[in-house]
């Protein structure tokens, strides 16, 4: 039995519920939030203050901030992609911020329509106004195994991204699976690439399930040091954005992993189980990443 313990960061409302077809109602993504924090996630990622146009699940973002119950010691996020959505997510109430970039030229132009040169000096405001708030800012790198458009990511592309992330102040760096075509070993050489550029201390691994390799995945990361890993509960999500891209990681199995092996998550898991069963329930009925 060991002491360590993982932090496990919620990311099912936003990076879950983006990607379903048909809408969930703004009480119903309240009560997920609520219901993930009782269950003892302390970091969830709420809402994105995005475009409805591009990503319709996202409109009611305010209103999201709006309906949450502050918890001493929990942390709702919000995903900005720039200066005027970081205005309004921290006017909302949020209480960290999170941007996004990739380790793929192509897979940027699609997804934010500008380089990631011209991603990251729109994030600078962005780390600006946090800092004048006094919160932390997350930073996705997507694509950090394989691209739709390019194929497999050069490790030393994504060390590249994340030194420049952290250079201009990023408090943490999200490296993520988009595509869940990882492996153990590609994962392993990824990390261990970002590790020369940036601390264990501050990198999280993002792993999407398509080809059910995410639990290995994110063992080969932990074998290296990292102990910050994304969920969503239920397996939620998706990239809507990136061609192929299966469902995240689901945060219950992620914490089964790490309590039988003795590992601390401070999450009631019979609890969460319940909340995807519920959560599940909705977005099954209705039809249904970074």
């Amino acid at each position: 039995m060991t002491s360590c313990r993982v932090s496990i960061v919620e990311v099912g409302p936003r990076d879950g519920l983006q990607n379903e077809k048909a809408a969930v109602s703004t009480a119903d993504k309240v009560a997920l939030i609520g219901r993930l924090a009782e269950a003892g996630l302390r970091r969830i990622e709420a809402t994105a203050f995005v475009s409805p146009r591009w990503v319709p699940q996202m409109a009611d973002h305010a209103d999201v901030m709006a309906g949450l119950t502050p918890r001493p010691g929990f942390t709702y996020s919000a995903l900005v992609p720039n200066e005027k959505g970081a205005e309004a997510a921290l006017a909302a109430g949020a209480q960290a911020l999170a941007v996004f970039t990739a380790a793929s030229e192509t897979f940027s132009q699609k997804n934010t329509n500008c380089t990631i040169a011209e991603g990251i000096a729109r994030f600078e405001p962005v780390l600006a106004l946090a800092r004048r708030a006094g919160i932390p800012v997350r930073a996705y790198v997507s694509c950090a195994l394989d691209c739709p458009y390019e194929g497999e990511i050069a490790p030393a592309a994504v060390a590249d991204v994340s030194a420049r992330l952290l250079g201009i102040g990023c408090d943490e760096i999200a490296v993520s699976d988009t595509l869940g075509r990882g492996t153990p070993e590609r994962t392993a050489g990824m990390v261990e690439a970002a590790l020369r550029v940036v601390p264990a201390t501050q990198i999280a691994g993002h792993f999407h399930d398509t080809h059910r390799r995410a639990i290995a995945n994110v063992a080969a990361a932990w074998s290296l040091g990292v102990r910050v890993f994304d969920g969503a509960v239920g397996g939620l999500g998706g990239c809507p954005y990136a061609p192929g891209a299966g469902g995240n990681l689901a945060t219950e199995t992620l914490v089964a992993h790490f309590e039988a092996r003795g590992i601390e998550t401070g999450i009631d898991l019979p609890r969460l189980k319940s909340v995807a069963t519920w959560i599940r329930s909705l977005t099954r009925t209705s039809g249904a990443g970074i």
